[in-house]
């Protein structure tokens, strides 16, 4: 038995490693899509808000430019990892509000029918936001450059800024 634990230790220690490469190819391939669709949604804010008003949106046209710009600076952010679970939580509250909204057949079916609730549009963004909300950006990113810069700042203190 004792044996059987530390081949797990070291297969779960191998698997490990593959988390930031994961959460890279997460950022990059949402990210781009989430760039690419406020993109769109920035240059067409006249049929987005429509779209919105159709839906009973509150401010529809600036709720239309706010949710534009998120998800393509938000995109941009995620690409980088910046800021990345600020913008995962953002992004998650907007893909609930879209559930809700716009496939609230599918949301209320969470339980029921979970396969509806997968196939509806705002699954994927939703999952990925998620992963990156709870697991953050991983090792490749601009948060793990910036933690490490401010760790070893707060550790030496006398150390002037460059």
């Amino acid at each position: 038995m004792k044996n059987l634990l530390k081949l797990y230790e070291r297969i779960s220690g191998m698997l490990s490693y593959l988390q930031s490469p994961f959460l890279l190819a997460v950022r990059l391939y949402w990210g781009w899509q989430l760039v690419m669709t406020g993109w769109g949604k920035l240059h067409n804010l006249a049929r987005f808000t429509d779209i919105f008003a159709n839906l009973n949106i509150p401010f529809p046209s600036a709720s239309a430019h706010f949710i534009g710009c998120l998800e393509f600076f938000g995109g941009i952010l995620l690409i980088l990892g910046l800021g990345s679970r600020l913008t995962a939580f953002l992004m998650t509250c907007n893909m609930l509000v879209a559930y809700w909204t716009a496939d609230h057949d599918a949301f209320v079916s969470f339980f029921s029918d979970p396969d509806k609730f997968s196939a509806a549009s705002p699954y994927t963004i939703l999952f990925a936001s998620l992963l990156v909300l709870i697991f953050g950006a991983g090792l490749f990113s601009v948060d793990a450059l910036l933690a490490k810069r401010c760790r070893v700042w707060l550790e030496n203190p006398g150390i002037e800024k460059e």
